[in-house]
C-alpha cells in the first residue's frame, strides 16, 4: 500500500525545467527528451508527485544524452498529489489508480512503437513500479527498473517476463526489506529471467528522485542508483 512515507520530502514541481519539450503521446501530455530516431526508448512512470519533478526530468535528459528516447508522461492529468489540495493520499488514489496508469502506459508504449522503436525499457518509481510490473508481465517492455517500489506484490514479481532490476531502500516502511528479499527469492526461482535486486543501506524511500541537489551525499546516493539503471538499460536495450 502506498503509505505516509511516500509523502515525505515532496519536490518543488516545475513545468519549465529540463532541456526537453512537452508533447502529447499516447493521449497524455509528456516531457520528452532525445530523438525519436533512437533505437531504444525509456519510459518513466513517476511517483505520486508526477511528471514535473525537476530531478526526474534531469534524469530523463541524462538518459537522452546517452542515446535513448526518454518519455515522462503525466499519468495524473495535471493533478499530482498535493497535501495542501487533497484531503488525503487515500482519497487522491481513488482517482489515480495504478490500473488506470497501466492502461495509459500501454497507450504510450504503443505510440512509441509506432515511431519505429522496438526496444523499450521502463522505470517505475514508487507508485509507478506497480504500473510497469504489469507491462513486464506480458512482454510489452524489454527491460524494467524499479526505484523504491510500492504496491507491488510478490505474486506480481513471479509473473515478470523481462529482465528486471529492483533498487530499494533499507529504511522503507512502504515496501520493507523483508518484502524486497521475497522479491529476490521469487526471481531466483526464475533463472531464465535475468534480475538484479539491491537494498541500499541507510537510505530511505524516495532517495533516487526526491533528493536535495545541494546535499552532496544525497546526490551521490541517487547517482549510484541511476548508474545501475543506466547499466541495465544499456545491457538490454542497446
Amino acid at each position: 500500500m502506498v503509505g505516509a512515507q511516500c509523502c515525505e520530502n515532496p519536490p518543488v514541481l516545475s513545468s519549465t525545467c529540463g532541456s526537453g519539450w512537452l508533447e502529447v503521446i499516447g493521449g497524455l501530455n509528456a516531457y520528452i527528451s532525445g530523438s525519436s530516431d533512437s533505437k531504444a526508448a525509456v519510459l518513466f512512470v513517476s511517483d505520486i508527485y508526477g511528471f514535473e519533478s525537476p530531478n526526474m526530468r534531469k534524469l530523463a535528459d541524462k538518459v537522452a544524452a546517452a542515446g535513448f528516447y526518454a518519455v515522462v508522461p503525466d499519468f495524473f492529468y495535471g493533478d499530482p498529489y498535493d497535501s495542501t489540495k487533497h484531503a488525503s493520499l487515500l482519497e487522491w488514489l481513488k482517482f489515480h489508480s495504478t490500473d488506470k496508469g497501466y492502461e495509459d502506459a500501454k497507450a504510450v508504449i504503443e505510440e512509441i512503437q509506432r515511431k519505429g522503436i522496438s526496444a523499450i525499457g521502463a522505470v517505475g518509481i514508487c507508485w509507478g513500479a506497480k504500473v510497469i510490473v504489469e507491462s513486464a508481465k506480458i512482454n510489452e517492455i524489454q527491460a524494467a527498473v524499479m526505484f523504491h517500489p510500492s504496491v507491488v506484490t510478490v505474486e506480481d514479481i513471479k509473473e515478470v517476463k523481462c529482465p528486471i532490476s529492483i533498487l530499494a531502500a533499507e529504511i522503507d516502511h512502504v515496501t520493507p526489506t523483508e518484502v524486497i528479499k521475497q522479491y529476490k527469492v521469487a526471481l531466483s526461482a526464475k533463472p531464465e529471467i535475468d534480475s538484479f535486486v539491491k537494498i541500499f543501506p541507510g537510505l530511505v524511500h524516495g532517495w533516487t528522485i526526491r533528493y536535495d541537489v545541494n546535499d552532496e551525499a544525497a546526490v551521490k546516493n541517487a547517482e549510484e542508483a541511476h548508474t545501475y539503471m543506466f547499466d541495465w538499460f544499456t545491457k538490454y536495450l542497446k
